[in-house]
């Protein structure tokens, strides 16, 4: 899952208008067909899985293509798929993967060269590298000689088998001269994952066709719908009326709302996200030269560890996440996985306590004025902070307002800056023109990528670009602990050392974790007969880190027209009157930072 700072790309505006307020029919599914339709709030930005960067993009190819290896539907830990098999030589360096026998749904095998190809099409192409390149970053050489695959790196990777990249088929590919052009609509798309893309309308959904020839076996069902809605409201409406079958990546209040219907099983469990925020500890350029405008106070550690004080996390998890969610006393990595999650305890442990927080700023000279606000040791600035969320996020909005109150009754004035996706991308990670921002991440079963956005090398160059750092932090012991959990290939030992980093990043607060939202789904049980969320029993349906949950999906075959329960309307366009904005022009960065915290893995 790994991003470059991406392209500056136009996404344009897109306007659907529903006709005359009406649901826009497309087609009934056929009688006797199994089709099973997701809402998304989130439309594809690309068919093109060198491009493509959205979390709902980068599902769908999820969905469509073979990787190396992919998350263990039980345990997470990696598991073959298009490699059977794989074994590294003592040094780490050399990686020999044994690909499957198996074909492209044109009927084409699939081969070592189809992989080979992909990678060293990243490792060479501008273009190519826009969604996945610092996935190959590390790659010395790709080789193919019949179905072996061998990937020589530049150092020992222990995440290797986490590899982020969907497989190619070569014979399709290698004739597109311009890549970054290349939309990818031509359907059916070749594929060789348990789905087939056979049609996209934009902005409205995607279709995809089960492939009868899966490696594992032909899915359940034999279509699934992805359906695009401008906002959550719209979506549930869809879901109660039996327009769609399942949603996920539900706010709470939008979860609540699906409460008492006998049609509707919610889904509540631990989820892969954190949500935290965002400091300006003194934000720099790779070459070390300040940039940017943060309040000079939160250079300044015992600042950091005063405003952490202050939070009252329960509080939060209480009101803005309406009890949906974990406190955070660790740091990025979510409980659920728990070989990486590491949480303070004892002295380590910073609890919500505002005298601690008060006796730690005067104690440190950050005096209170006759206004109740705090100004820096030498008088010059007052402690009014900036805090930067998205525009139209009303769980941003309620988070702002209770942060603002928690920082009065230490002195400090928080002001809400609202920024759209763009601006917020750009002033949050790359010119620094804030001071806290809102931020938080989904984690993979192996959390290494979601670290490497705190690396130094990770801080934009001094004319602006780079790979998409998470905090501007850089930092000598948290570099050699990431480097070292790269080399360690026994796990235990690897857990320890990714547990340290996360006690440094807790401890240094260039990030403060707020809470872990839960995974908030729902699902018509009228329709879906059963679903196996990955992990299996308690984990994630939409938006987990593999395509099990869909590939053992069942449902209920379509009535013939005229005897379906619900509304049985057919695709549906947008939300269903007036005009949808879902796009814009601006800069789309590496890591999928720029959208709000819904939209990005």
């Amino acid at each position: 899952m790994r991003k470059l700072l991406a392209r500056l790309s136009a996404l344009g505006v897109a306007m659907v208008i529903a006709g005359q307020g009406q649901v826009a029919l497309a087609q009934e599914p056929a009688a006797g067909k199994k089709v099973v339709r997701v809402g998304a709030t989130q439309a594809m930005d690309s068919m093109n899985p060198f491009l493509g960067v959205r979390l709902i993009s980068t599902s769908i190819f999820r969905w469509s293509f073979g990787f190396l290896a992919v998350p263990d539907s039980k345990t997470l830990q990696p598991s073959p798929d298009l490699a059977e098999s794989w074994t590294s030589s003592p040094d780490g360096l050399t990686w020999t993967f044994k690909i499957r026998q198996t074909k492209w749904s044109d009927g084409k095998p699939v081969t070592a060269e189809d992989a080979a190809w992909t990678f060293n099409k990243i490792m060479t192409d501008e273009a190519a590298k826009t969604a996945n390149g610092p996935a190959v970053e590390n790659f010395e050489s790709v080789t193919a000689s019949g179905q072996d695959l061998t990937i020589k790196l530049k150092a020992p990777q222990a995440s290797i088998l986490e590899n982020p990249i969907p497989i190619m088929p070569k014979h399709v590919w290698e004739g597109v001269t311009d890549l970054a052009a290349f939309d990818a609509e031509k359907y059916p798309a070749v594929a060789n994952g348990p789905f087939i893309p056979v049609e996209h309308k934009k902005d409205q959904f995607v279709k995809l066709k089960a492939n009868p020839d899966y490696w594992r076996g032909k899915p359940k069902i034999d279509e699934l719908q992805v359906i695009f809605y401008d906002n959550p409201a719209a979506a549930i409406v869809g879901l109660k009326k039996g327009d769609i079958d399942l949603i996920g990546r539900l706010a709470p209040a939008d979860f609540q709302a699906l409460g008492g219907d006998p049609n509707i099983e919610q889904w509540n469990k631990q989820g892969r996200r954190a949500a935290y925020l965002q400091i300006n500890h003194g934000a720099t350029t790779t070459d070390g030269k300040p940039v940017g405008d943060g309040h000079p106070a939160l250079k300044d550690p015992k600042v950091r560890t005063a405003l952490h004080h202050a939070i009252d996390k329960a509080k939060l998890v209480a009101d803005v996440q309406n009890g949906l969610a974990k406190v955070a006393d660790g740091s990025i990595v979510p409980p659920m996985y728990t070989d990486f999650f590491w949480e303070a305890a004892g002295q380590d442990k910073i609890s919500y306590d505002p005298a601690a927080a008060n006796k730690i700023l005067d104690d440190a000279g950050y005096k209170k004025g006759a206004d109740g606000i705090r100004t820096t040791p030498d008088g010059k600035r007052k402690l009014e902070f900036r805090f930067s969320i998205h525009t139209d996020t009303p769980v941003e909005e309620k988070l702002a307002e209770h942060l603002t109150g928690f920082l009065k009754e230490i002195g400090i004035t928080l002001t809400t800056k609202r920024l759209d996706s763009s601006k917020f991308t750009e002033e949050t990670g790359v010119t620094a023109l804030f001071d806290i921002a809102i931020s938080g991440w989904s984690v993979n079963p192996d959390p290494e990528e979601v670290f490497a956005t705190h690396l130094c090398s990770r801080r934009p160059t001094a004319s602006g670009e780079g790979g998409g750092t998470e905090s501007f932090f850089c930092d000598d012991e948290f570099e050699k602990l990431y480097q070292d959990q790269l080399k360690e290939l026994d796990r235990p030992k690897r857990a320890e050392l990714i547990k340290q980093m996360q006690k440094e990043l807790y401890t240094d607060a260039p990030v403060i974790a707020l809470y872990y939202p839960n995974d908030l789904e729902g699902y018509r049980k009228d329709r879906i007969t059963s679903v196996t969320s990955i992990p299996e029993g308690d984990g994630i349906i939409y938006g987990g880190t593999g395509y099990w949950p869909f590939y053992t999906l069942d449902a209920k075959a379509s009535a013939p027209a005229g005897e379906a329960g619900g509304s049985n309307t057919g695709l549906i366009i947008g939300i269903i009157a007036g005009v949808v904005v879902l796009g814009g022009v601006g800069v789309l960065v590496a890591r999928r930072r720029k959208g709000a915290a819904d939209e990005r893995e």
